[in-house]
């Protein structure tokens, strides 16, 4: 959950001189959002300790199998959703006014998932889980996510996102973002340039996963879209309420009959998705919630960091193949709320050490 999710509006647009602009409203239904797919997305990874412990395999135990299964049908939309809720920062919410400001919005984001590889590589060598030398795995991590911080590959797509919708909204707003376009220029040629050394000097190379694919830019664009349409534009939600659980169902027969996991470009994805934020928003917080609300979003991006170490130190050894569907269903629950409680006040403790710009 990156941090340009989580950028503070300004108070004021720029007006000319002498005339005041009324305040830029702040977005607690986006800041609900982004709760929902935080949780969304520990769920996605407790689920997946239940299905990995039966090797993916319902005859090794049908209990954890389905009940991983189950998590995992909940879990696809939360990552379109991040690309939405950023597609509408950039291009709705906050955009951005000069160069220097998006660069800062990008470090921001860089900082934070280069100090999380590095703890991860460290803690998985601490442990010895590491598969190959960390040092191998550090320099494949500059072009890429590598385990154990795996969770860590959507970055590798969010920032060249923001970065491109910034660049594109700069040069709309009559600015010449040079740097920045030397930047996508570089992410565009840095696949070829090396396939080009491996082939020129016959070493192996690691590929890279710095770019993005269509459905992460359609995601972003038409998420900000949704996201823009004004309270009372979507009249009738109950069909979306009929749909949800609908498209659930299908990425749970997609994911148990077809292939798992489901990709993200995927039709019952992409409709999830679209339920999804179109329930969610523009739905009032009332008042007395806003607070805590606010604290928790700023939280996110550090609890989504930081939730894989409790999910691999605690979840991982705790499930069991030979779990009945109750029980399994049970363990499943309780193990989510301990792994949020933990990521979330993980993540509170280290925002009052003034510590958010390193770990997020």
């Amino acid at each position: 959950m990156p941090n340009d999710i989580a950028i503070s509006l300004p108070q004021q647009r720029n007006v000319p001189s002498g005339r005041t602009a009324a305040p830029r409203e702040h977005r607690f239904d986006i800041d609900l959002m982004r709760l929902i797919c935080s949780a969304t997305v520990m769920l996605g990874h407790v689920g997946a300790q239940f299905i990995r412990s039966t090797g993916n395999n319902p005859a090794n135990g049908s209990g954890a199998y389905w009940a991983g299964h189950v998590a995992e049908a909940v879990n696809p939309f939360a990552v379109p959703m991040y690309f939405a809720i950023a597609g509408w920062a950039v291009l709705v919410g906050a955009p951005p006014r000069d160069s220097a400001r998006m660069w800062q919005r990008i470090v921001r984001n860089t900082v934070p998932l280069f100090v999380w590889t590095a703890v991860y590589l460290v803690w998985a060598w601490l442990r010895d889980r590491n598969d190959r030398p960390m040092t191998e795995l550090a320099a494949n991590s500059l072009f890429g996510s590598v385990q154990p911080a795996y969770h860590l590959w959507f970055m590798y797509a969010y920032i060249p996102i923001i970065a491109l919708l910034a660049f594109a909204m700069l040069i709309k707003a009559g600015k010449r973002p040079w740097g920045l376009g030397a930047a996508l220029l570089g992410i565009a040629v840095l696949p070829s340039v090396l396939t080009t050394l491996a082939e020129v000097t016959d070493r192996d190379m690691p590929s890279s996963a710095w770019g993005f694919g269509t459905y992460s830019l359609v995601y972003a664009v038409g998420g900000a879209l949704l996201f823009a349409l004004p309270a009372g534009a979507v009249r009738w939600r109950w069909p979306l309420f009929a749909l949800l659980p609908l498209t659930m169902a299908g990425s749970l027969w997609y994911n148990t009959q077809i292939h798992y996991v489901m990709p993200n470009a995927h039709l019952f994805v992409a409709v999830m998705s679209v339920c999804v934020l179109l329930l969610v928003s523009r739905v009032r917080i009332p008042e007395k919630w806003r607070p805590l609300l606010r604290k928790l979003a700023g939280a996110a991006l550090g609890a989504y960091m930081v939730h894989v170490l409790f999910v691999e130190e605690i979840v991982a050894p705790l499930v069991t193949p030979d779990l009945s569907g109750p029980v399994a269903g049970l363990l499943l629950i309780g193990l989510l709320a301990t792994v949020m409680a933990l990521s979330f006040g993980t993540s509170l403790l280290w925002g009052r050490l003034n510590l958010r710009r390193l770990l997020g």
